[in-house]
């Protein structure tokens, strides 16, 4: 009997260390999943050291200000996501400016599954709140968002595409006609670490002004208590196609935290 025991302990171990692995690989794909039907906050951050096609060298920076709720009106769940943006841009021949951007809203409804990839779409609705006509378009804006989503083995995989236009606003500002994807590859290491890209590709159909930014990151998924995630990461991202001013170099920095459904997201926040 105790051959046996002793024959079963390092099974057991194994076991057990491959049930805790597969727990952290779906809790890091759950923290990076923006289909997670979690209350999120994030605080998130662009900064642009310098623009491509751009003369006198400036510098910008995005502040986002990002949250997350999922809902099931009428029956069909959905997440509800907003994104106000506190933004520094150049501002000549004064330097610099700082404020309110304008406030984006969406509203997913999430498709049944196809295989293991989950679809959402929805509308997408631009409120001009921006403080400074260089911080903002000066228009309302509609449109969609459409999103796929499918977790791996190895990681995440997916991507999130927007379009919006112009319907009303300030009538001596230029129209907008924006399309924008995002693809979303990341790669999970061990102890919660994971590497990343995300860069966002911007296409002004309006203008005809778009560029192309590729990113490569590192982040770190943290479980804090009451069942609450804490997610921070950093990613430079450089762009290797443009037309017009565009961004050379932006580092993308966030922390995101996601609180399970009926937890509210105040409390003490501890490892």
């Amino acid at each position: 009997m105790k051959a046996i025991l002793a024959a079963l302990v390092p099974i057991a171990c194994i076991l057990t260390a491959d049930f805790a692995a597969a727990q952290e690989h779906e809790d890091v794909n759950a923290a990076n999943n923006p289909l997670t039907p979690k209350i999120t906050i994030n605080f998130q951050d662009y900064f642009i050291p310098n623009f491509k096609d751009t003369p006198g060298d400036p510098h910008a920076n995005q502040f986002l200000m990002r949250g997350l709720v999922p809902s099931d009106m009428w029956g069909l769940p959905q997440l509800i996501r907003f994104t106000l943006p506190i933004a520094t841009s150049p501002d000549v021949p004064d330097g610099y400016v700082t404020g309110l951007g304008d406030l984006t809203l969406m509203d997913i409804f999430i498709l049944p599954k196809q295989g293991d990839v989950t679809f959402g779409t929805g509308p997408l609705l631009v409120i001009p709140t921006a403080t400074d006509e260089q911080l903002g378009a000066g228009k309302w804006q509609a449109g969609a968002v459409g999103i796929a989503i499918a977790p791996q083995s190895w990681g995440l995989l997916g991507g999130l595409a927007t379009y919006q236009t112009s319907f009303a606003g300030q009538s001596d500002r230029e129209d907008v006609n924006l399309l924008t994807f995002e693809p979303i590859l990341n790669l999970n290491l061990s102890d919660g670490w994971y590497l990343r890209s995300s860069a966002t590709w911007n296409f002004d159909l309006q203008s005809g002004d778009a560029y192309i930014p590729l990113g490569l990151g590192v982040g770190k998924v943290f479980q804090l208590e009451k069942g609450i995630t804490m997610n921070a990461f950093i990613e430079p991202q450089y762009t290797v196609w443009n037309e017009g001013s565009a961004p050379r170099w932006q580092i993308f920095a966030g922390l995101n935290f996601q609180f399970p459904i009926g937890q509210p997201p105040v409390g003490k926040l501890e490892k």
